[in-house]
């Protein structure tokens, strides 16, 4: 034992973190830190608790924000570089991520919600929820919900970075149809959300859009000329400024601030 540091042996899949902000800082993403007031939805999901309605806040957002996505569809298209064109998908693939335990150590690991668009709360919640129960045996489940070799995930791990980047962009990244089916269409992180911090957290991501969920707080704002308490997300969303121009982009995050707002979606769940 050292008296001056101690050393943390961290599995293979953190190869895949270091190459994920790599790419990430190479984007053209456009960010945006908002505070968006989401006391409505908050209430209607409490309320809806007390009577076994258990929709947890991040499963409507999920599928708010998917559905809101499948409404602005050119925000998550996929840059065809050789053909300079932009492939725009019909459904939105979601990829979150679940913390997992990989040999004693606890990691973050992708899970990719398909068609989250054309799926209901309950479905997303429940794929959720299986997904955290996923035992991670070796590398061929560090990405939930997929399998994979693993003599060919050990060979990839054990490379140098730099060839498994210009793998990576061979294999994945120069082929839109195989981008969105390995990492999906949009990024959500709730990774903010932990613990008591006020703010926001600006992650890096490869995919055209991202969403960083941060604190949500009990602040005063001012409605109807009057001052009350309301609960703040704040929320980072980047864009991918190759795929999609400023405007557009806009009124994407415009229509999905204004339907978080109103707790879009939860109408239905409504006592």
């Amino acid at each position: 034992m050292n008296n001056e540091y101690f050393e943390i042996d961290y599995p293979s899949s953190r190869q895949l973190t270091f190459d994920v902000g790599k790419i990430g800082l190479g984007k053209h993403h456009v960010k945006a830190l908002l505070e968006v007031d989401v006391s409505e939805p908050w209430r209607i999901l409490i309320e809806n608790r007390k009577v076994g309605k258990k929709i947890s806040f991040i499963t409507w957002l999920i599928k708010l924000i998917a559905d809101c996505v499948s409404s602005h569809p050119p925000v998550a298209g996929i840059n065809e570089v050789k053909k300079n064109k932009v492939l725009v998908f019909k459904d939105v693939d979601v990829s979150i991520v679940i913390e997992k335990e990989v040999n004693g150590i606890k990691v973050p690991l992708p899970y990719v919600i398909r068609r989250a668009d054309k799926k209901t709360y309950e479905e997303i919640q429940k794929e959720i929820e299986t997904a955290k129960q996923q035992k991670v045996e070796n590398e061929t489940d560090y990405v939930l919900g997929q399998k994979s070799s693993l003599s060919l995930m050990k060979v990839y791990t054990s490379l140098p970075q730099w060839l498994r980047l210009v793998l990576m962009r061979i294999l994945v990244l120069n082929h839109p149809k195989r981008t969105k089916q390995n990492m999906g269409s949009v990024m959500i992180t709730t990774v903010g959300m932990v613990g008591h911090t006020h703010g926001w957290i600006i992650p890096y991501s490869m995919h055209p859009v991202c969403l960083a969920l941060g604190s949500i707080n009990e602040q005063p704002v001012i409605k109807k000329g009057e001052i009350k308490k309301a609960h703040i997300l704040h929320l980072a969303i980047l864009v991918d400024h190759d795929v999609i121009d400023g405007i557009p982009a806009a009124v994407f995050v415009d229509d999905l601030v204004r339907k978080m707002e109103k707790g879009m979606g939860l109408e239905s769940y409504v006592e």
